[in-house]
């Protein structure tokens, strides 16, 4: 029963972050369905120390859908791959509930750590198209990480982060809703600066006018005294 209560779930987190998808029988078809389902079946396997079944069964599945999920890696509900190709996560990731991945994401580990050395993310978060999230950093609950980003340090909840490496360029208080955790809807931080460098320039621009025109001022005014005084000094003789 818990094996059609997962394919039940399956199916309703599919239909529900796919807008492509028509009916509940093309699921069946997607590497994200099938990906989760060896999942599955490998992590309770692996939970239970039956290494090689898990493993064999985890290489099923990467062999059919092009998504590598390592059977020691733990995910919570609402979990969605789209399009999925070239997904990898290690063993000793953490997923919370309602975290969406897309193509090319990488969740893995820098190489030089022991233990936990893969990420652990929170709950309601996005990862965009080939972003890599790297070591055993933690991603807060409610994040946004931007497509090609390289993440390798902690991310407080409610941040958005683009970029190599990746930086925070917007923190939210409040929880996002699914329909925002999208990949467009973040901010362009070199657009940003652009526009900062554009405002200051003008600043400065507008000062050094203000200040041509006084300077110019005071020399108008100095040569007119000068004329004064040069036309007292004539009169007086």
């Amino acid at each position: 029963m818990g094996f059609i209560k997962n394919i039940k779930e399956e199916i309703a987190i599919i239909r529900e972050r796919d807008a492509a998808i028509h009916s509940s029988m093309e699921v069946f078809l997607y590497p994200s369905f099938k990906a989760m389902i060896h999942y599955r079946i490998s992590h309770k396997l692996y939970v239970r120390k039956h290494y090689f079944l898990a493993r064999w069964v985890s290489q099923r599945g990467v062999r059919k859908t092009g998504i590598e999920i390592h059977p020691g890696a733990q995910i919570g509900k609402g979990f969605f791959i789209d399009h999925g190709n070239g997904v990898i996560i290690g063993e000793t990731t953490i997923i919370g509930d309602n975290v969406t991945l897309y193509q090319g994401v990488t969740l893995g580990g820098t190489g030089k750590e022991q233990g936990k050395r893969h990420p652990t993310l929170g709950n309601n978060i996005m990862v965009g198209a080939g972003a890599k999230v790297l070591g055993s950093c933690t991603i807060g609950d409610n994040s946004k990480i931007g497509a090609g980003s390289v993440v390798l340090d902690d991310v407080p909840p409610g941040s958005t982060v683009v970029g190599v490496p990746g930086h925070v360029v917007k923190r939210l208080k409040q929880s996002l809703p699914q329909d925002e955790l999208d990949q467009v809807d973040l901010p362009d931080p070199v657009q940003e600066d652009l526009n900062a460098l554009h405002h200051a320039n003008s600043e400065l621009t507008n000062r050094v006018l203000d200040l041509e025109r006084e300077l110019r001022e005071m020399k108008k005014n100095k040569t007119d005294a000068g004329r004064k005084e040069q036309v007292l000094q004539n009169e007086n003789l």
